[in-house]
């Protein structure tokens, strides 16, 4: 799922990851450490997601997010992002033309 905000492209996967970003927004002090594997996403969280003058921008955001959920074709949701109807298209991709593997000498 795509929308844009503060003229970027703000995405996730699915509702819970929309919850787990809302609560870390929304969260005026944020703590280091805890255990859990959603919590190595936010240190690397863009600067301008993490950023307090763009906290009401990206809440908004997330909840267009969550809105998005519960559309039930994929198609739908990514059209959220593209402005000009500019998908990404495919690009070409280089790959291995070596033989087979072999099992050693």
């Amino acid at each position: 799922m795509q929308t844009r905000c503060t003229g970027r492209v703000l995405w996730a996967y699915n509702e819970e990851h929309v919850d787990h970003l809302s609560a870390y927004i929304r969260a005026t002090l944020r703590e280091r450490g805890g255990s859990g594997s959603t919590l190595a996403m936010f240190p690397r969280l863009p600067r301008w997601m993490k950023a307090s003058r763009n906290r009401p921008e990206v809440l908004t955001g997330l909840e267009r997010l969550r809105g998005l959920a519960g559309r039930t074709a994929p198609a739908d949701r990514s059209d959220a992002a593209h402005e000009r109807g500019d998908r990404a298209r495919s690009s070409g991709a280089l790959y291995f033309r070596g033989g087979p593997y072999e099992d050693g000498p």
